[in-house]
């Protein structure tokens, strides 16, 4: 299981290539950018801020958590602080399982997982202001049996 936490801009291939096994008949990848509206407003950068430690141990046990609950070859997880530009990725998550129905809701329920339980602090700023916001988990559709294939 490969975890990051860094300055620097993430690239999704190592990810990709870390958790992709001969068995993985699916990769999901998710990637969170950075927008420039919110609620209505202009957004001109956001702002991470993380204690590194923690929020490493934090993601780590976030990804034990999914080995354990879903039936996943691999996990791995990458996220950004300091100051992110519009357009550019603060979150990666690669998710690799033997069917696509695991690999996406496995990797939907680590980005909510990350949102609930990382100690990384996002602000958002605008013109003539900022402000530090709450991860929102989204809910899952319903699932639908997946054709054996």
């Amino acid at each position: 299981m490969l975890v990051q936490l860094t300055q620097e801009p993430l690239e999704a291939e190592p990810l990709v290539r870390a958790v992709r096994r001969d068995a993985s008949g699916a990769v999901a990848l998710f990637y969170g950018v950075v927008r420039n509206h919110n609620e209505g407003r202009g957004v001109l950068f956001l702002e991470y801020e993380a204690y590194p430690e923690l929020a490493e141990k934090q993601l780590r046990a976030v990804g034990e958590e999914l080995l354990r609950q879903y039936p996943i070859d691999d996990v791995a997880i990458a996220h950004r602080t300091g100051r992110l530009e519009i357009g550019e990725t603060s979150l990666l998550v690669a998710v690799a399982s033997a069917h696509r129905a695991q690999a996406l809701e496995a990797c939907h329920a680590a980005v909510d997982r990350i949102k609930q339980t990382v100690p990384i602090w996002k602000k958002e700023h605008w013109a003539g202001g900022g402000v530090w916001l709450d991860g929102q988990p989204v809910a899952l559709p319903e699932q639908q049996p997946e054709p054996a294939s």
